[in-house]
């Protein structure tokens, strides 16, 4: 079953969020994602707009995801996007 990392955030330090952009984009594709929305501004309809960017993954299943998330060479990248935003990261199944 397929499972996607979906990432809600307001980004603090662009060319920081732009390193983490180019370092997680290789990674993603070596663990078998693809990038199904990529920094969409959202359009908020109900509940808090502070947070009004949006990426999602999606990734063959959910230890595929927890191998990208958990992996060593992932740490540094999420460094990076700690450094540069605020906001959520989930990991959900679904079709």
């Amino acid at each position: 079953m397929a499972a996607y990392l979906i990432a809600q955030w307001k980004v603090g330090d662009p060319q920081n969020f732009q390193r983490y952009r180019d370092a997680l984009r290789p990674l993603v594709d070596r663990f078998g994602g693809r990038f199904r929305v990529e920094d969409a501004a959202v359009e908020v309809l109900e509940g808090d707009p502070t947070n009004a960017t949006m990426l999602v993954i999606e990734m063959p299943s959910r230890d595929a995801a927890r191998l990208l998330y958990d992996s060593p060479e992932y740490e540094p990248v999420r460094a990076l996007r700690e450094q540069s935003v605020q906001g959520s990261l989930w990991l959900v199944e679904g079709d």
